[in-house]
C-alpha cells in the first residue's frame, strides 16, 4: 500500500524521524501533566465531579480545549489559552501602538521582542485567571470535602503559583515543538487537548445509542457519515483560495523592462477564510459576557438571559454567536490582509494584475475581491460553528460528542492536521520521495 510505503519513507529520513519523536515525547509530557492534580485537592472527589461535568456549558467548552485538565483541576488546568489570549491582544495592539508597529518592521529582532512582550502578558493573564479558576471550582460543582486543607490563603497562593508555572511550561513545550519538532507547537498542544476527550465522548454517545436502545448502530453509522462530511467541508473551507493572476515584467538585457505576454505569470492566493478560527474565538469571548453580567442581578429578565447564554447549544446563543462570527470575520480579515501593502509590494517587484492599473487601483481591486469572497466564507464558517447545536437538537446527540461536529474544535483539528501534513510532505518531496498530500511517481535521489 502507498500509505505504508510513505510511512517507511518518513522513517528513512533521519531528521524528520527525530523531529516526530521529539514532538511525540513532548506531547506525552503535556498529557501527563494534565493528569496531575493540584496539591491540596482530593483526586477521588474530583473524579466524581469530572464524571458529572456539564459538557453543554461554558466550562465544558474550556474543558475540551484543555483536554480534560480543567475538570481535573490539574497543574495544566489553564492550558495554553492564556498564551493564545495574549497573542490575540498583542496582534490587535499592533494596529494602534506605534512601538509595536516599529518592532513588526524590524524583522527577526523585532519578532523576538514581540514574543517576549507576549510572554509577559501571558503571565499577567494567568495571574488573573488562576485565582478566578480556583474561586470558581465550588460554583462548578467541586464538593467542599475535595479541598483537603480547606480553601486557605496558603492553598490559593501555592495553587496560583503552580497554575501560572504550568501555563508557562506548556508554552515552553509548544515553542520547543515548533523549534525541534514538527508543526506549530502551540496549535498541536491545543489539538491534542481536544482529541484527548474524543474517545470518552464517543464512548458516551455509543452507550447512549446502543446500550440504551436510542437508535442503535444505525444511528452511530449515520453520525459517523455526517462527521465525515462536515470534516470534508471544513477542509474545503481551510484550503479554498481565489487565485488572482499576476503578470511580471521581464527584465531585458539592457536593464529595462518589457511588459509582454512572455513575462513570468504567477498568482496571488486570497483565502476564502483568511481569518481562520479567530472569529469564532473572538465571538466566544464576547458570548461569555451576557451570562456573567446577568448573574449579577436577581431579576427574572437577568435569569432568562443567563439561562439562554449559558447553554452553548441553545437557540438564542447560537443566533447571536453566528451574527458575531460574521462581523468578526470581516473585522479580522480587514486587519490581517493588508491589500495596500500587497499592491505596493507588487508594484515594486514589477508585477501587475492584467487589466488593473498598479498602485491604488490594484489595492481597491484586491480589497473588493476580498470583500466578495469573505461573505460566503463567513457564512460557511458560521454554519460550521453552530452545527453542533443542530445535531444536538435534531438527532439528540450527546453534547460532548457534538462538540466535534463543528466550531473551534473541528476547525483547529483540521487546520493543524493539514499544516503538519504539509510540513511532513515538504520533507518527503525534498528528499525525492512521494508526498503525503499528492500521489506521484517515486523519484530517486541523485547521487
Amino acid at each position: 500500500m502507498k500509505f505504508i510505503e510513505t510511512i517507511k519513507n518518513v522513517y528513512k529520513i533521519e531528521e524528520l524521524r527525530n523531529r516526530i519523536m521529539v514532538t511525540l515525547g513532548l506531547l506525552l509530557v503535556y498529557r501527563f501533566g494534565a493528569q496531575v492534580v493540584l496539591p491540596g485537592i482530593d483526586a477521588s472527589k474530583l473524579a466524581e465531579f469530572a464524571g458529572k461535568f456539564d459538557a453543554g456549558g461554558i466550562g465544558g467548552l474550556l474543558n475540551a480545549f484543555t483536554g480534560g485538565a480543567f475538570a481535573n483541576a490539574s497543574v495544566f488546568a489553564l492550558g495554553i489559552m492564556p498564551y493564545i489570549s495574549a497573542s490575540i491582544v498583542v496582534q490587535l495592539m499592533q494596529i494602534a501602538v506605534p512601538y509595536l508597529q516599529k518592532l513588526q518592521k524590524e524583522g527577526e529582532s523585532g519578532r523576538k521582542k514581540i514574543n517576549q512582550i507576549t510572554r509577559w502578558l501571558t503571565i499577567g493573564i494567568c495571574l488573573v485567571q488562576a485565582p478566578s479558576y480556583l474561586a470558581g471550582l465550588p460554583a462548578l460543582g467541586v464538593p467542599t470535602e475535595a479541598f483537603i486543607l480547606g480553601q486557605t490563603p496558603m492553598f490559593y497562593i501555592s495553587s496560583v503559583i503552580i497554575l501560572v508555572t504550568g501555563c508557562i511550561f506548556a508554552m515552553w513545550l509548544g515553542e520547543k515543538i515548533t523549534d525541534k519538532g514538527i508543526g506549530n507547537g502551540i496549535s498541536i498542544l491545543i489539538m491534542v487537548g481536544i482529541i484527548a476527550t474524543l474517545p470518552q465522548s464517543f464512548a458516551q454517545e455509543f452507550a447512549s445509542r446502543v446500550l440504551q436502545s436510542n437508535g442503535g448502530l444505525i444511528m452511530i453509522l449515520i453520525e459517523l457519515v455526517i462527521w465525515f462530511v462536515i470534516i470534508l467541508a471544513s477542509i474545503m473551507l481551510v484550503m479554498a483560495v481565489r487565485k488572482i493572476p499576476v503578470q511580471y515584467a521581464r527584465r531585458t538585457a539592457s536593464g529595462g523592462y518589457e511588459k509582454n505576454i512572455f513575462g513570468a505569470r504567477q498568482f496571488i492566493p486570497l483565502k476564502l477564510n483568511a481569518s481562520g478560527v479567530m472569529p469564532i474565538i473572538f465571538a466566544q469571548a464576547i458570548m461569555f459576557v451576557p451570562s456573567a453580567v446577568a448573574s449579577l442581578s436577581d431579576s427574572s429578565w437577568a435569569q432568562s438571559v443567563q439561562a439562554n447564554f449559558s447553554d452553548i447549544f441553545g437557540l438564542w446563543y447560537n443566533i447571536v454567536f453566528a451574527v458575531l462570527i460574521l462581523i468578526f470575520t470581516y473585522f479580522y480579515t480587514a486587519i490581517t490582509v493588508p491589500t495596500n501593502k500587497m499592491a505596493d509590494d507588487l508594484k515594486r517587484s514589477g508585477g501587475f494584475i492584467p487589466g488593473i492599473k498598479p498602485g491604488t487601483d490594484t489595492a481597491e481591486f484586491l480589497d473588493r475581491v476580498m470583500s466578495q469572497i469573505t461573505l460566503p466564507g463567513s457564512i460557511f464558517l458560521a454554519l460550521i460553528a453552530v452545527f453542533p447545536a443542530f445535531v444536538v437538537k435534531l438527532i439528540g446527540m450527546q453534547q460532548g460528542w457534538a462538540l466535534f461536529y463543528g466550531g473551534t474544535s473541528l476547525l483547529i483539528m483540521v487546520g493543524v492536521a493539514i499544516d503538519t501534513m504539509q510540513q511532513i510532505n515538504a520533507y518527503l518531496l525534498n528528499r525525492h520521495y512521494d508526498g503525503l498530500m499528492k500521489s506521484g511517481k517515486n523519484r530517486k535521489a541523485v547521487a
